[in-house]
């Protein structure tokens, strides 16, 4: 029984790496291509719509009084954003407010551009702020990564957890999830479809990534305890839309082949998030247990 159980927490740890690969800064070496690989842009619910790239997710929240942005990626992803904008017939200009999930270079790397390019304000998690404005450089992981940088942004209003984000009569909420980083951020909101209103949760970015320190983190002494309060509000949101920073998150590719065969509502994902959540739990738990293990 013993060595079953440790086959298992063996197994759930070796997924949550490979998993963890799409999700992790370049290191080094070549950015993954499907990270700059354009991908059909398409209505989610309601004003809600995404623009992001095969495996980078970015999303188009629209309003009367101009537009919303979550996530820019890479620079070399703005070309690609603003082509899938204008091809869902709206303006790249009319974006007014910029947010992001987490300060990774494939999530706010094209920042300065797409302020630049329309003028939107900037709006950053708190713990977060230090890290945009330094291009990467203060990262906990990553600082001292060349491959890892970016431009270096001006932050125009500072956020802080349970933060409202309001234009044209959409609310988005700012929820600090810490760990990946230590302001990132999910996102929730209401979208009316149909006729009925349900909630959207885009989720951060829970995941361990290969090279962190849980245990004896001295740029990040918390960071342990920051992933837990990440789990527990995950698990306190209420969701019916399922979304992330990553596409691969919550199945996109599958669900959007799904939405062009027909089916209704493919993005509805309460089972699939109560699912994702707790194998990325476990897969902390286990990495954790761990490295407890194996410290002095």
């Amino acid at each position: 029984m013993n060595s079953f159980r440790e086959l298992r927490a063996a197994a759930v740890a070796f997924l949550g790496i490979v998993a963890i690969a799409g999700d992790a800064t370049a290191q080094g070496s070549a950015n993954p291509p499907e990270w700059t690989e354009q991908y059909p842009s398409f209505h989610i619910a309601g004003n809600l719509y995404y623009v992001g790239s095969k495996a980078l997710a970015s999303y188009l929240i629209t309003t009367p009084q101009g537009n919303i942005l979550i996530n820019s990626d890479l620079d070399e992803n703005v070309p690609l954003i603003k082509e899938s904008i204008e091809k869902l017939g709206f303006k790249f200009g009319d974006t007014k407010i910029l947010l992001i999930s987490h300060a990774h270079n494939d999530h706010n790397g094209g920042s300065a551009l797409v302020k630049k390019q329309t003028g939107a304000k900037y709006e950053v998690m708190d713990a977060d702020v230090g890290v945009v404005e330094s291009g990467g450089k203060t990262d906990f992981q990553y600082g001292n990564s060349p491959s890892s940088r970016y431009t270096p942004t001006k932050v125009d209003k500072v956020l802080h957890d349970g933060d409202e984000v309001k234009l044209g009569g959409t609310t988005l909420v700012a929820h600090l999830t810490p760990g990946h980083t230590k302001g990132c951020t999910t996102w929730t909101m209401k979208v009316s479809d149909g006729g009925k209103s349900y909630n959207v949760v885009i989720v951060g970015g829970p995941y361990v990534n290969p090279g962190y320190k849980l245990v004896g983190n001295s740029p990040y002494p918390g960071i342990a305890q920051d992933y837990e309060k990440t789990f527990r509000v995950l698990k306190s949101l209420p969701v019916d839309y399922f979304l992330g920073a990553h596409g691969g998150y919550f199945d996109m590719e599958a669900k959007y082949a799904k939405m062009k065969a027909g089916t209704a509502l493919p993005f509805i994902g309460r089972t699939g998030y109560a699912k994702f959540v707790a194998e990325r739990e476990q897969a902390f738990l286990t990495e954790l247990a761990r490295q407890k293990a194996a410290a002095p």
